[in-house]
């Protein structure tokens, strides 16, 4: 078919905003390049009604954070009845909440760390002490910290001394009212993004992150400068095939749609252990897909053509 009207929604007020605005832009001039008319709006006020009063063939979603990747906008989208590219919204609201997406996939075999997941509210009720010394005591030490809702690794820190968990703990809380504190996994952090087409999901090549100080957070994650990417990630070929296995899983398991990305520790002994997916993956030039879909030998533009297909198909 011949689109008149694609719409790639970005921006958002999350705190993820910035990011989403340049993961919007990478996608709207990738489909521009292939002469597909395409206009990038933000998630504001004015949404509803330019919805209403120039209704688009199809809705490209890139907002990343809340309301973007919880299910909230895509519902919205379902009430105006405008088909779009990505997870349904009970699906993103299961995928969204990381506590959860971890018990899905774990009971779906796939591993992943031993974790908690406590409110911000306990600390207080119960005396931080007693809880911060329970946590160590059955979960040890390395530990990290992130909050149970969010993405681009804000408020998230690992912990290697006990003293310092209290204060992974208040930069996690600045990001949201819950922590998922779960036991540290050392070893080869990689991504693995799935593609939906016409004979089901496909995984892309993993990519293998490599940060000199071994943090990958907001900085590392989205400023060109020393973090290296390494794809296809330089994984044996028996711990490949979990990785791509968990990733298939993981986007199976949860009932997502059209593209996700799954974040994995390789350990030493090549076991592969799920951290979390996103369902609304970045885009921009520091981006992981991108980078998966370069690896594949793939173009970004004819692929966010054919999610975009893929709803009238």
């Amino acid at each position: 078919m011949e689109f008149a009207h694609v719409v790639v929604l970005a921006g958002g007020l999350s705190y993820e905003r910035e990011v989403s605005l340049r993961s919007g832009r990478r996608v709207a001039d990738a489909l521009r390049a292939l002469d597909i008319p395409v206009e990038l709006r933000d998630a504001d006020a004015h949404l509803l009604e330019r919805l209403a009063a120039d209704p688009p063939d199809v809705v490209f979603p890139v907002l990343h954070g809340a309301m973007g990747e919880d299910g909230a906008i895509r519902d919205i989208l379902e009430l105006v009845d405008v088909p779009y590219v990505g997870a349904r919204p009970s699906a993103c609201r299961v995928a969204w909440d990381k506590p959860t997406a971890k018990s899905v996939v774990a009971r779906a075999g796939i591993a992943t760390p031993a974790s908690v997941a406590l409110p911000k509210e306990l600390f207080h009720d119960l005396g931080a002490t007693a809880v911060l010394d329970l946590i160590i005591e059955r979960l040890g030490l390395p530990l990290f910290v992130k909050p149970t809702r969010g993405g681009s690794a804000l408020g998230a820190s690992a912990v290697h001394k006990a003293e310092d968990l209290t204060a992974a703990l208040v930069s996690c809380f600045a990001y949201g009212d819950a922590a998922l504190v779960e036991r540290y996994i050392a070893g080869t952090e990689v991504a693995v993004s799935v593609i939906e087409g016409r004979n089901g999901p496909r995984a892309l090549p993993a990519v293998e992150i490599v940060t000199p100080n071994g943090r990958y957070d907001y900085t590392a994650r989205y400023d060109a400068g020393d973090t290296e990417f390494v794809a296809p990630a330089r994984l044996s070929p028996e711990a490949g095939e979990r990785a791509t296995h968990a990733a298939l899983t993981a986007h199976e398991a949860l009932g997502l749609r059209d593209l996700s990305r799954t974040d994995l520790i390789v350990d030493a002994a090549g076991d592969v252990h799920f951290l979390e997916v996103n369902v609304a993956p970045g885009m921009t030039e520091t981006s992981l897909l991108p980078r998966a879909v370069a690896a594949a030998g793939l173009d970004l533009g004819p692929l966010c053509d054919s999610l975009l297909r893929r709803r009238f198909t």
